[in-house]
């Protein structure tokens, strides 16, 4: 059992990584060989729309031809048995690594059938794991679910199945007295922190088990 971790976050030890990692803690419990990416380390960008991918007489039919950091690492998800890409929200949607890393990981196995198919050889199992500032309440209201469902349901129609994991109100400084935030309550986030991210942690640490279990 092979589970890949992927973290959209420029930061490597904060929230989103350290959810990541619980990921991989749990899944690695129960025998599964884990790896753990952090996208801003590696230079690559979006599609380029060149659809080698899509011609029929391509040699990169059905695989991203594009040569950059991703190749090595698209040649490793074949080899997967579950993948989690992780992302804090950023302007209402994941980061923009995360999005370039998305784009080029699934156009590659869209079949313009009609019904649109998947050439994905090997059905997985996708975790979406997001980290936000806003509050269960602020991210119905502004929309998040039917956003962050649509990348649910493509990586579900792409690799075989796909679950989403929330975590919510995050603490995004050591110090909040540093930076203007009159928004918040540096006190509330620190609570909340201390109280609350313990339980996501497990709840993450859950998630790998059942990844490496294949219990989704």
């Amino acid at each position: 059992m092979k589970i890949i971790a992927f973290n959209g976050s420029p930061r490597k030890t904060w929230n989103t990584a350290t959810l990541l990692q619980k990921v991989l803690d749990g899944a690695a419990s129960k025998g599964a060989e884990t790896e753990l990416v952090h996208l801003y380390d590696l230079n690559y960008k979006g599609c380029v729309s060149c659809f080698a991918c899509k011609y029929k007489d391509s040699p990169s039919y059905g695989r991203c031809a594009v040569r950059d950091d991703l190749k090595p690492v698209f040649e490793r998800i074949e080899e997967a048995d579950a993948i989690v890409l992780g992302s804090p929200i950023y302007l209402g949607a994941a980061t923009g690594e995360m999005r370039s890393f998305t784009e080029r990981l699934v156009f590659q196995y869209l079949q313009y059938t009609a019904p649109v198919t998947s050439l994905r050889p090997k059905k997985i199992h996708v975790g979406l794991l997001y980290t936000m500032n806003v509050n269960e309440r602020q991210m119905e209201a502004v929309g998040y679910p039917a956003h962050l469902g649509i990348a649910e349901g493509m990586m579900e129609g792409v690799f075989g199945s796909a679950e989403s994991f929330y975590c919510y109100d995050t603490y995004q400084f050591d110090d909040y007295s540093k930076v203007v935030m009159e928004r918040f309550d540096p006190l509330a986030k620190k609570e909340r922190r201390e109280g609350v991210f313990p339980r996501d942690c497990e709840r993450a640490f859950e998630m790998g088990v059942r990844l490496a279990l294949g219990k989704n």
